[in-house]
């Protein structure tokens, strides 16, 4: 109930910006992220005092890049779109490279651009000059699904409409609609607004009966066929099918941890940990299946080239592979985003729990059917009884990366009610115990710096819709780029908690620097050169305070760093918002290389990338 108009009696629709705001209403947007611009004055006049600053209620920003980030973490965990306001090309330009992530991330956005004037006549000078641009869309149509800019007071119902229409239909994405400034101060009379049921989204793309049948067929016939899950979403029913179908098939499953939490990984068919690269229980599950079902994973021909060895994507396993995913329907040749092309024996273009459903039906699979796992599967051991996942960390001395996620995965499950919204560099399956779709949100598909504390409060958003306490663990680097996008959080008191793991330097390059003066005969040792971020360190929790956050740190070993974290929820539980500056030991840097599989490059451990810790 923040920021309410007074003396707003019983406004009338005047305005032509009057329409795009009753226009928005009917959407049924909660939230406008914004940072203000005089390009939409009249816009921003009518959210306030025409629609009373609810329905949507305004997220006031620090910078534009983070009013997307934020919506693109609403997003992820409620499946719902988000409402973002941006000023003219300048806070376009600033917005970018967090549109591409929300764009990569496959999630629903309607963004509202504004243009100076497009009547010349009214433009004031200078300035209105500037930021006037003849196409703004321009600067971002590569990575956004469609874009308007309307010219009339009818148009604008239909731009807005369309705009939502094709943002929610599978797959989603962010859509772009400019606003003349001079046709928002425009007075208007007499336009009718339809309601918005006869323009909803287009229901998700299924599957003939003919491929499930198909696909059913080939996964009975299998002996150890393996389900391979991508981000597909935090719904609790869509959860649970994925559980009856794995059940009912007794196939073996896998998921992603850049996808979060899709299916419970201590469920005895997901036999192999989660996993941002393969693990050596990953490897050895994908080496063995005869058939996979893919459904919707992040770079599948890719993944399975770090699994099986084999450099050449055309034909990376004897497994038959059956692939189900529309994600082909935004690719447009600007970005590789699409991958490496996978070799698949059956191609079906339907929405992954679409597909579920009917796969479900098919079978006739009844809730609460006993499982009959496949005898391959029940085999296999169960990646919780392994040594690795046994491993504790230390409880004295200077944190390792691998200690943090130890201490904070274990943290994350004797808390069922928090819920971990992203994962800082170097995160482990081997922790990943989630029991619910809401126990990890997943991280972002831009790879850049500088999303994650946007994207933690707009996932803390959705969380605190959900009753959910919101715990984020990101890198120092990350951090820093982003930090005051916490502010959001502050002003618009959304609890939650970050935990940053702190080794003051961006050091994934460092082990990128590591390798290529290793190949190149030179000095590894050099690798800490332009990349340390130290001699001063920065003042985390002072950048946090500064946000109106409660602060703790540094910390520096795990009895400090799970105190902290138990006092931290309790503040969230009370609806405040806390930080932890969690100092660890920068670990070797070939080391990590080599356990991230070297992200396929050939004949060597080194990647490509930055990072932020």
């Amino acid at each position: 109930q923040l920021d309410r108009p007074a003396k707003l009696g019983n406004p009338r629709l005047g305005w032509a910006s009057d329409i795009m705001a009753e226009t928005v209403r009917k959407i049924d947007f909660k939230y406008m992220a914004l940072v203000p611009g005089a390009s939409y004055r009249g816009f921003h006049d009518s959210l306030v005092n025409y629609l009373g600053n609810k329905d949507p209620q305004m997220l006031i920003c620090l910078h534009e890049e983070h009013s997307v980030a934020i919506a693109d973490g609403y997003a992820k965990v409620t499946g719902e779109p988000m409402a973002v306001a941006i000023h003219t090309n300048v806070g376009l330009m600033h917005a970018s490279m967090a549109i591409f992530s929300a764009y990569t991330d496959r999630v629903p956005m309607v963004i509202f651009g504004a243009n100076g004037p497009i009547d010349a006549n009214k433009r004031r000078p200078w300035i209105n000059w500037i930021h006037t641009t003849k196409d703004h869309a321009a600067l971002i149509r590569n990575y956004i699904k469609w874009d308007d800019e309307p010219q009339g007071h009818e148009a604008i119902v239909e731009s807005i409409y369309r705009a939502n229409q094709i943002a929610r239909t599978v797959p989603t994405g962010p859509t772009y609609v400019c606003l003349d400034a001079g046709l928002q101060e425009e007075p208007v009379k007499n336009i009718k607004i339809p309601s918005v049921d006869r323009y909803e989204p287009f229901d998700p793309p299924s599957a003939s009966r003919s491929q499930v049948r198909e696909a059913i067929k080939l996964i009975k016939g299998a002996k150890l066929p393996l389900m391979m899950i991508g981000p597909v979403g935090h719904d609790k029913k869509a959860w649970n099918n994925r559980i009856r179908l794995a059940e009912a098939l007794g196939c073996a499953v896998q998921t992603h941890l850049r996808s979060g939490a899709v299916f419970p990984t201590e469920h005895p068919q997901h036999v192999a940990p989660s996993c941002f690269r393969p693990s050596e229980e990953t490897k050895s599950l994908v080496q063995k299946a005869d058939v996979i079902l893919n459904l919707d994973w992040l770079d599948f021909a890719g993944f399975l080239r770090l699994c099986t060895g084999n450099n050449q994507t055309q034909d990376p396993t004897n497994a038959t592979v059956i692939q189900v995913t529309v994600d082909q329907t935004m690719h447009n040749g600007w970005n590789m985003d699409y991958q490496a092309m996978p070799a698949v024996d059956l191609n079906i273009g339907a929405d992954p729990d679409t597909f579920i459903n009917q796969m479900l039906d098919e079978l006739r699979v009844k809730p609460g059917a006993k499982a009959k796992v496949k005898p391959a599967v029940a085999r296999i051991r169960h990646w919780t009884k392994t040594r690795q996942a046994k491993i504790k960390p230390i409880k004295t001395g200077l944190m390792t990366a691998v200690d943090f996620h130890q201490i904070t995965g274990k943290f994350m499950d004797d808390h069922p009610k928090a819920a971990l919204g992203r994962a800082s560099t170097g995160y482990n399956g081997f922790v990943a115990r989630f029991r619910d779709p809401l126990a990890f949100m997943g991280n972002d598909g831009g790879g850049g710096v500088g999303s994650g504390p946007g994207q933690a409060v707009g996932m803390a958003l959705g969380l605190r819709d959900l009753g959910r306490l919101p715990v984020f663990t990101l890198g120092d680097g990350d951090y820093l780029m982003g930090v005051n996008a916490l502010w959001t959080a502050s002003r618009m008191r959304i609890p939650m908690m970050v935990v940053v793991m702190n080794n003051r330097s961006y050091f994934n390059d460092e082990a990128h620097q590591h390798h290529v003066a290793d190949v190149r005969g030179r000095n590894a040792d050099n690798r800490w050169i332009g990349l340390r971020i130290d001699d001063p360190a920065p003042d985390l929790t002072g950048f946090a305070a500064a946000q109106g956050f409660d602060t703790s740190g540094p910390v520096h070993n795990a009895e400090e760093l799970i105190a902290e974290m138990e006092r931290g929820l309790k503040i969230v539980a009370k609806g405040g918002r806390f930080m932890i500056d969690c100092w660890v030991e920068p670990d070797d840097a070939l080391a990590r290389r080599r356990a991230d599989g070297g992200r396929g490059e050939k004949g060597s451990n080194k990647g490509a990338g930055r990072g932020g810790a």
